[in-house]
């Protein structure tokens, strides 16, 4: 009887129990022989465990050496959301070994969110209830003074992978006038997709809405700072969803304080944030906690994807259900400067 083709299980920050229903896990436990560790006792399994594996679930630390002995590795299967500079890519791609990511599970939760977060903005959802609260609520148009419509705004996108186009098709329904912005795209494609192309400035000077979807990398950490939102529209709706490092937090605060923009926020510098953060009491910000994508249908979707891809793989098919990491070329430098490429 021939055995089963062994996973090694180190899908932290998430566990299998999370990322997998009853059923999925089940199956994959009668499909597999798992040998569950946690990411940094990777590298000291035994060189039989690690000659054996066909695929790994997680992305823990693999240096050259330890990849060396994988000599049966088909895929690294990351169950978080970004891919990590943590192994060497280079020969990872030059062996025809797949690196995958689940990440576009959080891409219509995330997108449902900024839909929220823009419509609260909009029509000041969360600060009429807390005025209603304490007694001093406006009624009709009293309440209406700075109110304003998403259906046929201005809207600009920054960032146009999964996440954005995830927003797209959700504001499709509100018939707004959508640019983007997104330097590692072609312009056929927001052709494409019925959007309009534009610069960075275009999208900032343009719109009432601007949502933030880009990945951080080495090259744009920090690019939207004092002078981006002074370029913004007076009373524009400013939509952070991607990551905290792409904007200079204290200038968006400055920006939202001296009431030239309004803001929202799903991801912060520093998480959790201290209690004392000025951010936290800041009239015009509207804040979630880093919760617009974990959704357990989300997490759930996770299992389904990597049960599919591998079972592809297990019949020498493609994987075609996660999304496959790559670089611009072999080089290893290239996947530490440019990020963002390995999760486009």
């Amino acid at each position: 009887m021939t055995s089963k083709p062994l996973v090694i299980c180190a899908p932290e920050p998430r566990t299998l129990d999370l990322i997998f229903t009853p059923k999925a896990l089940a199956e994959l436990r009668a499909r597999y022989d798992l040998v569950e560790t946690t990411e940094d006792a990777v590298a000291n399994l035994d060189a039989a465990t690690l000659g054996a594996a066909r695929y790994i679930l997680g992305q823990p630390p693999i240096s050259a050496a330890t990849l060396a002995k994988m000599t049966n590795l088909r895929a690294v299967l990351n169950v978080e959301s970004n891919l990590i500079d943590n192994m060497p890519y280079d020969e990872v791609f030059a062996r025809g070994i797949h690196v995958l990511t689940t990440g576009a599970v959080f891409a219509l939760p995330v997108a449902e969110m900024g839909i929220a977060m823009a419509l609260d903005l909009a029509r000041g959802v969360s600060g009429a209830d807390q005025a209603f609260q304490q007694g001093h609520e406006q009624w009709g148009g009293d309440g209406n003074a700075n109110a304003r419509l998403l259906s046929k705004a201005d809207v600009g996108i920054v960032g146009f992978g999964d996440l954005g186009r995830a927003l797209w098709r959700l504001l499709t329904g509100f018939r707004c006038n959508i640019s983007v912005h997104d330097p590692w795209l072609p312009a056929s494609v927001l052709h494409d997709h019925q959007v309009t192309p534009a610069s960075l400035d275009e999208v900032l000077q343009g719109s009432d809405f601007v949502f933030v979807m880009a990945s951080v990398t080495s090259e744009n950490r920090g690019f939207l700072g004092a002078e981006a939102f002074a370029r913004m529209r007076p009373g524009a709706a400013f939509i952070l969803l991607s990551r905290a490092d792409v904007v200079d937090f204290d200038a968006l605060m400055a920006a939202v304080e001296r009431g030239h923009i309004k803001a929202a926020s799903d991801v912060f510098p520093t998480e959790p944030l201290p209690a004392d953060h000025p951010v936290r009491t800041l009239p015009g910000f509207l804040r979630s906690a880093h919760r617009a994508g974990a959704l357990d249908s989300a997490f759930k979707q996770m299992g389904d994807m990597v049960l599919e891809d591998m079972g592809l793989m297990d019949r020498d098919l493609p994987p075609a259900v996660c999304k496959r990491g790559r670089t611009r070329n072999r080089a290893a430098h290239a996947v530490q400067t440019r990020r963002s490429q390995l999760i486009r």
